[in-house]
Order: C-alpha cells, then structure tokens, then sequence
C-alpha cells in the first residue's frame, strides 16, 4: 500500500498522467470506500456526506472550515476522522487530496489548467494559511507572553526533530543575535534528555519545540523528558489538538502546505520570526546592545558581501 506521501507524490506531479483501461475507480467510490465499513454517528454521517458531495472543496479544507460547512464542532471532525481509522483529520486530509485532484483531472476542461496551476494552487494553500495566521495573531498576548518568557530563559533550548530540525536550527541561529545562551536539541532519545537536564541545572525555565508533520513519538518523548526536568514547553505546531499539544504548556497553531509531496512552511516560519520579534521587545537594551555588538565584529572581519 503507497504511503501518504506516495500518494501525494503522485497528486502533485507537475504533469498530470493519462488514463488507460486499468484507471482506478471514480473518485466518488474511493471516498465511499475510504468511509464504508465503519458505524457512524448522524453527526458523522453528515460530514461523510458533505465531504462526498463537495470533494474538490473539502479535501483542502482547514478543521475549522469543514466543521463551519457541516454545521459541527472541530472536535467532532477530529473524532470522525478517528472513526473512519485516521491518526487525526490531517491525515485523513491528506488520503483526501490525491483523490480530489483525480477527481479534477478527470474533468477534460481542466487538464489543461491544472498542468499550469498546480503549483500555483500549492501557494494559494499557503496564503490560506497565512490567513489563519494573521487572524490568530490579531491578539498578541499569547505571542508576546512566551516572547518574554523565551527572553528571560537563560539558558534557552529549542527542540526541534526531524523534519522539524530545520526550523529550531533557523529559530536558535537568530535567537543568538538577541539572547545570550541559546541551546538547540535535534537529535531524540538520550542526547536529547541530557541537554535538557543540563539546560534547567543551568538555571533555564523553557523550552520552544517545534513539531511538524509527520509527529514523531521521540518529540513527545522529549516534551514528557523536558517537563520532568522542571522546564516549560512553548510548543510551535500544525494541530491544536493531540497528545504534543496536551503535554504543552503554551501551543501556537500555525498550518503547513500539504499540496506538494513535501510539506512547506511559510506559516510556522512567519510565526517563528513574530516570537523572535516579541522577545526582541521584552528586553529591547539587551537586544540593541547584542545586535550592534553582532554588526561591530560582521564589519571587522567581513561577514558578508553586501557590506
């Protein structure tokens, strides 16, 4: 059986392939097939329903906009996903996509246009996703609140595995240009746990973890291994729901592309630099101080081209 990412892999492919006597059932089956078997609540029904009749639309839907459309709560849509045999509704989404796309495809009129806007389609899902974004930050409370918590950590650790490596090493590089002991942690299981009890021996009292899909049961670990050590988890993550989230002391949402066969990360990076800017601002001398200290030593020793 192809992995999600397989799958997607193959919705997402720049050219559409043809079609042929051993094509695959029509999209509307394959979605009754992914739902049948399975005992149904009305409410879930109802949702099932909705998703076979609006396919193209649903498929790419945030939780929050399909339970808007049904009329039900995001939990029920959680919960539905887990009745049909998903981890979550991000995962049934994404069994969701290449089906939807088939269904576009098939469509004469539009092989043509999704040839050519497939990849536009990846970065409108992106603004979409800035979009939340934007409407989640229009309270900076919570935003500036771990800003300052982050800021007044010294030691700080940024926890980030996988996937999600890249994000904490681009968060702890800039945070170093405004926080005077920044550690980062990419790698699980025992060198994770020991840098953690190191950081809070040294007088640390958070940590920022960045968790990205795929979730992985070591990050969860290193949550559970940080807490025990005494530290505070701000979480960075996809999902506002789940165990990452409940083992979180503070969690910020922000959605990543599932177009392409990789995910991509305009919102989480957008929220990364806004909680590097709020802990700018809760100790602006310091963060003027370090920073014309950083530009003094980049002019003497010629960090850069553009100078």
């Amino acid at each position: 059986m192809p992995s999600d990412q397989q799958a997607r892999a193959q919705a997402s492919a720049i050219t559409p392939g043809g079609s042929g006597p051993d094509a695959e059932p029509a999209p509307t089956d394959r979605v009754l097939a992914l739902f049948g078997g399975h005992r149904l609540s009305p409410g879930q029904r109802r949702i099932a329903q909705y998703i076979t009749d609006h396919l193209t639309e649903a498929a790419f839907l945030s939780i929050t906009d399909l339970a808007d459309r049904v009329g039900v709560s995001q939990p029920s849509v959680t919960r539905f996903a887990s009745s049909v045999g998903f981890s979550g509704y991000p995962a049934l989404r994404e069994a969701l996509q290449p089906i939807a796309l088939s269904a576009i495809a098939g469509m004469p009129e539009a092989r043509e246009e999704i040839r050519r806007n497939e990849l536009q389609a990846a970065v409108d899902a992106e603004i979409s996703n800035l979009e939340n974004l934007r409407r989640l930050l229009a309270d900076t409370d919570q935003v500036l609140d771990i800003g300052r918590e982050l800021a007044h950590s010294v030691p700080l650790t940024i926890l980030g595995l996988r996937i999600s490596a890249s994000l904490a090493e681009y968060f702890a590089y800039a945070a170093r240009r405004i926080h005077p002991d920044v550690r980062t942690v990419t790698r699980g299981g025992s060198v994770a746990y020991d840098t953690l009890l190191q950081s809070r021996a040294a007088g640390g009292t958070w940590v920022l973890t960045f968790a990205m899909p795929r979730h992985a049961n070591e990050t969860l670990a290193a949550i559970r291994a940080a807490r025990t050590a005494g530290l505070k988890v701000a979480l960075i993550t996809d999902v506002a729901l789940g165990p990452l989230s409940e083992e979180a002391d503070e969690t910020l949402v922000a959605p990543t592309g599932s177009r392409l066969v990789f995910d991509s990360y305009a919102a989480p990076g957008v929220l990364s630099a806004a909680l590097l800017q709020a802990m700018a601002d809760a100790d602006p001398q310091r963060t003027q101080t370090r920073l014309e200290s950083y530009e003094h030593a980049a002019e003497q020793h010629d960090f850069f081209l553009d100078d």
